[in-house]
């Protein structure tokens, strides 16, 4: 597994224990249907959450806001109407963003780094 596939991995792994930590149940990890894919669906209260997670290197030039363009908006957007056509509900629906700095401490040690973790609540508005 390479740097960045690590970087990411902790990144999910990070943001389910934060959505765990704040209330949410976790329906669903890595979600996939075709072409098409959920970082994390979760529910609190009457909400179902799908969530992206998106984790950059402190050093990035790209912030993990950033990294949530026009084209996955729709992705994610139609990711999340393929798991509603498998999975209907009643439920008021939004899709959330984590967004992940990883700050390094030691780039030779990756268990030396800290994450900051950001959780922004209906950061992409569907068009349903």
């Amino acid at each position: 597994m390479g740097r960045t596939q690590i970087i990411g991995h902790a990144g999910e792994q990070a943001a389910s224990k934060w959505l765990r930590d704040n209330g949410f149940e976790l329906l669903a990890h890595n979600w996939r249907n075709g072409p098409y894919e959920l970082d994390i669906v979760a529910r609190r209260g009457d909400t179902l959450h799908f969530v992206e997670v998106k984790t950059r290197d402190t050093a990035s030039w790209e912030s993990p806001e950033d990294a949530m363009t026009a084209a996955k908006r729709r992705s994610f957007t139609r990711a999340a109407e393929a798991w509603l056509a498998e999975n209907p509900t009643d439920l008021e629906c939004q899709l959330d963003l984590i967004a992940i700095d990883n700050q390094q401490n030691n780039k030779d040690n990756d268990q030396d780094n800290s994450l900051i973790i950001r959780y922004i609540p209906e950061a992409v508005l569907p068009r349903w």
